[in-house]
Parts: C-alpha cells; sequence; structure tokens
C-alpha cells in the first residue's frame, strides 16, 4: 500500500524544522554514514547528526505528529517505529539510487532493533523549491513518483524498490524512518484499513447501527487473528 497523508506538521512546526535543518550550524554529515552495503554505492546526499541537539528536538516533535494523526495509526497499525532521520539533497550531494531499505535496523536512539515494515518519507520541502528529487517507489502496483508539499507524508512497503531522483534545482529536506507494524502483511494492513475507513464513513452518513456494530467487530476479529503484540 502507498497512501498519502496531508498535513502531518502543522504550519508552526513546519517552520521549526526547517529552521534547524537551514541554520548555518546544522550539522550535515555524508548520508553514506548510515548506509547498508546495498545502499552504500547509491547513496549521495546529506543526513543531520543523529547525535546532534538539532536532531534529538526533530525527532521528537515528528514521532509526535504522527503518533497523533488517526490515519496515521490506522494505516500501520505501530508497535515500533525507528527514530526519524532527517536529509537533505542538492549540489554535489542530490541522489539516492534504486535500492531497497534492510529488513531489520539497529535504532541508536532508543537501542531498538526495527523490523521495516513500511517506509515513511515525510516532506519538508515545496515542490516548487526544487526540481527533480522525486521518490519513485516500485511496488506490486507498478512504480509510482511521489513529489508532496511539505508537511505531508508517505507511506509505503518497505519490500519496495525505491529512489530518489537526482535534484537538479534547489534543495529537497525530508524526515525518513521506518514503522514496525503489528500486522506484518502490507496486504492484510490494506484490508485493514479499508475496512476502517469505510466504518468511518458509514457512521458519518448514518450514526451506529446493528450493522456498523457487526462491521467493527469483524474489524476488530481480523485485526485479532493477524496482529502480534
Amino acid at each position: 500500500m502507498l497512501l498519502h497523508l496531508k498535513g502531518i506538521l502543522t504550519p508552526a512546526e513546519l517552520q521549526q524544522a526547517r529552521a534547524l535543518l537551514q541554520a548555518p550550524q546544522a550539522p550535515w554529515i555524508d548520508g553514506r554514514s548510515s548506509a547498508g552495503g546495498q545502499a552504500l554505492a547509491q547513496k549521495h546526499n546529506h543526513q543531520l547528526a543523529q547525535d546532534s541537539p538539532a536532531a534529538q528536538t526533530l525527532r521528537a516533535l515528528v514521532l509526535a505528529a504522527v503518533q497523533r494523526d488517526p490515519l496515521f495509526f490506522s494505516a500501520t497499525l505501530p508497535r515500533k517505529i525507528f527514530n526519524p532521520l532527517f536529509n537533505r539533497y542538492g549540489g554535489n550531494a542530490n541522489t539516492y539510487g534504486p535500492h531497497v531499505d534492510g529488513a531489520i535496523l539497529h535504532s541508536r536512539a532508543d537501542q531498538q532493533w526495527v523490523r521495516t515494515d513500511i517506509s515513511c518519507t515525510l516532506f519538508l520541502s515545496d515542490p516548487d523549491e526544487y526540481d527533480g528529487g522525486e521518490l519513485t517507489v516500485s511496488d506490486t502496483y507498478g512504480t509510482r513518483g511521489v513529489k508532496l508539499p511539505a508537511g505531508d507524508l508517505v507511506l509505503y512497503p518497505g519490500t519496495s524498490v525505491h529512489q530518489v531522483t537526482p535534484v537538479t534545482r534547489g534543495e529537497r529536506l525530508a524526515s525518513f524512518f521506518w514503522i514496525e507494524s503489528r500486522v506484518r502483511s502490507d496486504e492484510q494492513r490494506r484490508l485493514l484499513y479499508d475496512l476502517d475507513m469505510n466504518l468511518l464513513k458509514l457512521r458519518q452518513r448514518e450514526g451506529d447501527s446493528p450493522e456498523t456494530t457487526a462491521l467493527t467487530g469483524t474489524y476488530h476479529n481480523l485485526l485479532r487473528m493477524w496482529a502480534d503484540t
């Protein structure tokens, strides 16, 4: 499932994030410092140093934002969230070639091992601020290009081959992280998300009824069957 979630960050949060990332003292380092063997030759960007005060402030900001969003919760059913990281594309460090994210990653922030069921990119630059820099994701639905407004987020399967095309003008800022879901299967998560969204629409249109109560039971029984706790 590839899903666009709008307005994850408020305008004030977005302004704060951009101010920290664009500050002269922001500690940008070679993005290859966090790349695995497969991705090492493909990765050409900058990454905010994870142990910096700016990164710590931004991690807390992003985690608070996603955890208050009901669509994020419904789509991901998070068990663990890898600490958000931050990258910059532009100049000579402007692209990340085709790759698949590592299946299990170790978080330096909280020392957790996280299975990367779902990949997330939170855009922090608007599309008109840079040329290129499109996130392209290839999966069972084909290849999709993603370039979202600042503050919006895209979720996509961690199993996907994906890349960031070269930024030829301006600067692309983003946060990226991964989720270990309580429901490992992308197909099962999509069924649960679709059922949840349609139940929401039914309740908004018709209120509670015996049918919505029964369907809610179906949702929870499926989740009980498929979820790891």
